[in-house]
Order: structure tokens, then C-alpha cells, then sequence
């Protein structure tokens, strides 16, 4: 586990394959089930994600409201990452990715997930940027391990 000034990352190996894990993220919908940061209130089913380009909408709890994810970079079954935007705008500069890795022993994957908002520019709104500096280590880690407990009794 790591956690600089502007990213944060987790890992932990899930008794679970990969496919299993990648599918539990690449479909938005099952997304609010593990999210560590209790921010993502519900996906409409259908946006799974299969490319770059890829865009899928994610509607946020408290008043932060919806939020356009852009894929930009995605290995089927290995790795995603998006960042997110108000809804018609460019991303706004936090990038979030997810790394899944055989560890050689049959049924088990590392799972690494990280944050990074050293994109955001100088002039984020403050309340962006606040929420941006909470996302922590600690946070991505309960992230991991409740991805692990689902994918883990699939």
C-alpha cells in the first residue's frame, strides 16, 4: 500500500479469478456494492464497460449528483482506469484504476486499485479538491476488501 501527496493505492490478493473480479467493475452497476468511499449511489444496468472511449454514468450520493466516467485505458479481464466529468464536460483530472493479476496459484488474483488527482489543475473547485485529498489508502483498501467479500462468495 502506498499513499503520496496527490495518489493513493491498495492491494490484496482476492480467493477469486480474475474474470470474476474484472466483471464486478467493468459493469457500473455493481459498482455502489463495493465502494469503500460510500460516494456511488447507483448505475443504470447496460453500461458495461468493453473499451477506451467508453463513457458510462454513475449518479453520486449526497449532492455531489451524476458524474460521466471516460475509460482511458482498458485490458479485458486485467486493467480499467476512468476519470470522471460533469456530465458534457471534460474530465476533470482524478484518475482511477484497477489492476488484476494471476498470482499463479489457481483461483486467486492481486488486486491492485489506485487514485491519482495530480491531474486536477490549480484552480479545482476547493470542495473538488477537498474530496480529492480524503481519498486515502485506508479508503481504496475497504474498497478492495469489499470487492473481495463479494467476488470471494460468487
Amino acid at each position: 500500500m502506498s499513499n503520496d501527496a496527490k495518489t493513493a493505492s491498495a492491494e490484496r490478493v482476492i480467493r477469486a479469478d480474475a474474470a470474476t473480479i474484472f466483471e464486478l467493475i467493468a459493469d457500473p452497476a455493481n459498482q455502489p456494492r463495493w465502494d469503500g468511499n460510500d460516494n456511488l449511489k447507483a448505475a443504470d444496468e447496460g453500461q458495461r464497460v468493453h473499451a477506451v472511449g467508453d463513457v458510462f454514468v454513475m449518479n453520486l450520493t449526497g449532492e455531489s449528483g451524476v458524474r460521466e466516467n471516460h475509460i482511458v485505458e482498458f485490458e479485458e479481464g486485467a486493467r480499467i482506469a476512468w476519470k470522471p466529468a460533469a456530465p458534457g464536460e471534460a474530465p476533470f483530472g482524478q484518475l482511477w484504476r484497477w489492476e488484476l493479476e494471476p498470482t499463479g496459484t489457481e483461483g486467486e488474483t492481486l488486486v491492485r486499485h489506485s487514485y491519482d488527482y495530480s491531474g486536477l489543475p490549480a484552480d479545482t473547485v476547493p470542495g473538488r479538491l477537498k474530496r480529492a485529498q480524503s481519498t486515502d489508502t485506508a479508503k481504496l483498501m475497504a474498497s478492495v476488501d469489499r470487492l473481495a467479500a463479494i467476488a470471494e462468495a460468487e
